[in-house]
């Protein structure tokens, strides 16, 4: 029998090594030692996340431009994987539209594809794993994939999807795959506007946008400068995340383009009042580049880092934050 020994010496660190433990599947240890746990390769099935991630960054998808028929095909896939997962909708489809117009251009119809998992102690509690789906579409001919814009961070999500589905949570989790984020953050502020549940049940946003690109070994976590409270959380998680975790790009008194508060689809939620976590890489040489393809993406990396953000959720399922 394996034994796991770890340190409790804050709620944090408790917190922590124990969702550790439980992401295993080994037993809970009665007393606790000195040591550290990362979350097992079982908590997430990495096959199916590089498969979907291919799926939805094929040139098939026409760069999932938002109210293209690439983009639509890009949702019908989710729509079919929320369902063969097992999500539950909010009424009587994933599926929510909505309208844009951009200057200059036709109204276009885009949707956000939301489901959940209901809790098990907390199930009127909510903690909302956003990530958007769409991308910019096809440029003088060439195709922009974005299999890290955000194709990574949309997998990602179906895969905590599939984790939560099969060990759900104390609170509640919405995953919505948004749309129309490219050029406005739309489907996250057509969210907000008007949430399917009441918007003082969401205590939390983790948002994902580019986890998969490995190139400098890290991934980063913004959102603690403005919700000191959770610094102590992202601090002990990345004493055992499986990648290099780092805290920052969210201070307004960084270089211009280094504060990412506004950046992506949190920036609504933040503005709202919700508290957020945002993971994601800095940006590399294929960002926004037709060379932003599946083939360059570092799988290894990429397992680890949604198991990063699966753990980050575990954690503030158990020590969610304070709302203002």
């Amino acid at each position: 029998m394996k034994t796991i020994r770890i340190r409790l010496d804050s709620p944090v660190s408790a917190s922590i090594a124990l969702i550790a433990v439980l992401l295993s599947g080994l037993p809970a240890p009665a007393s606790a030692q000195a040591g550290a746990i990362a979350a097992p390769p079982s908590a997430i099935d990495a096959a199916q996340l590089m498969t979907d991630l291919r799926v939805l960054a094929a040139d098939s998808m026409e760069g999932r431009e938002v109210g293209t028929p690439g983009g639509q095909r890009a949702r019908a896939y989710l729509l079919r994987r929320f369902d063969g997962i097992g999500l539950r909708p909010f009424g009587t489809g994933f599926e929510d539209r909505f309208s844009i117009t951009r200057r200059g251009a036709e109204s276009r119809t885009a949707a956000n594809v939301i489901g959940y998992v209901a809790g098990t102690t907390r199930p009127n509690r909510y903690i909302v794993v956003t990530a958007h789906y769409d991308h910019v579409g096809i440029r003088d001919g060439e195709i922009f994939n974005g299999a890290d814009d955000n194709a990574s961070g949309t997998a990602a999500l179906l895969a905590l999807a599939a984790h939560f589905r099969a060990s759900p949570a104390a609170h509640s989790i919405i995953f919505a795959a948004l749309d129309a984020e490219e050029g406005g953050l739309r489907g996250a502020r057509d969210f907000v506007a008007d949430p399917p549940v009441p918007a003082d049940s969401i205590v939390m946003n983790i948002n994902m946008d580019m986890v998969a690109r490995g190139d400098t070994g890290e991934l980063w976590a913004a959102g603690t400068h403005h919700y000191p409270a959770l610094r102590p959380l992202v601090e002990k998680l990345a004493e055992t995340a499986p990648v290099k975790l780092r805290i920052g790009h969210d201070s307004p008194d960084l270089p211009q383009g280094q504060d990412w508060t506004t950046a992506s689809d949190h920036g609504p939620f933040h503005a709202a009042g919700i508290p957020f976590l945002y993971f994601g890489v800095e940006d590399h040489v294929d960002y926004h580049k037709a060379t932003d393809e599946a083939d360059r993406i570092d799988a290894a990396f990429y397992a680890d880092a949604v198991r990063t953000v699966l753990m980050a959720v575990r954690a503030v399922d158990a020590s969610p934050p304070a709302r203002s």
